[in-house]
């Protein structure tokens, strides 16, 4: 499961990355509204956790484009202002909890469990074309035939499914899949798409991954 944390207050923003990776959550932190925005659109995290007070474009605004965008992904409100009128505002938005600083440590676990939970029941596989991807199991679906991915080709799979007629370039797709820190370079991209090319074909797929040159990698449905 990946949480992104979009927090300005850093020494808060690391609390939280370091407390919700203990529970064996993989977790991502930004720190100004504009990245925030230009992260949760990307559609592949599991929840984001969304301060209210961010330089460049506050919490609601941010959770208000991400609805605007058919982004589905739960959103758990943190903010110092915890008024009636703050937490009316916050839920209109299209935030799912709306939880006052400070708060317990215990509670935000609480309802961030419950949010993945809902999460997890309502969405266990991506279609795109006659193909899905089972999110439990991480195999490819097309008819009566499957295959299972790699943990790293099931990770590229995803978002390409998760964001189909968007062209992802090999950076975006190294820093969500391999991570930031990581020492992989673009070849790494350009291998593991060569496997799952030769997955969707050997399940008689028609979904095609497409390179646009200088754009990165998006997919489309092939006709025979």
């Amino acid at each position: 499961m990946k949480i992104l944390i979009i927090e300005d207050e850093t020494i808060l923003a690391e609390s939280l990355k370091t407390l919700l990776e203990a529970k064996g959550y993989e977790t991502e932190a930004v720190y100004d509204g504009k990245s925030g925005l230009e992260y949760a659109g990307l559609g592949i995290y599991d929840l984001v956790i969304l301060d209210v007070m961010l330089p460049g474009l506050d919490g609601y605004q941010i959770a208000k484009k991400l609805r605007a965008m058919k982004c589905g992904t739960p959103i758990l409100m943190l903010t110092a202002r915890s008024g009636l009128e703050d937490r009316i505002e916050g839920l209109d938005a299209g935030a799912d909890y709306y939880l006052a600083k400070p708060f317990d440590t215990r509670e935000l676990l609480a309802c961030v469990n419950a949010l993945l939970r809902r999460q997890g029941s309502q969405v266990n596989e991506l279609i795109f074309g006659n193909t899905s991807l089972d999110l439990s199991s991480g195999t490819l679906i097309c008819g009566k035939e499957n295959i299972r991915l790699s943990a790293k080709e099931f990770e590229v799979m995803r978002l390409l499914f998760q964001n189909p007629a968007r062209n992802l370039s090999k950076e975006t797709i190294l820093a969500h899949v391999w991570g930031y820190d990581s020492n992989a370079v673009e070849n790494h991209v350009e291998v593991y798409v060569g496997f799952l090319r030769k997955k969707l074909s050997a399940i008689r797929s028609n979904v095609a991954i497409v390179a646009i040159r200088r754009l990165g990698y998006h997919l489309e449905v092939t006709t025979p």
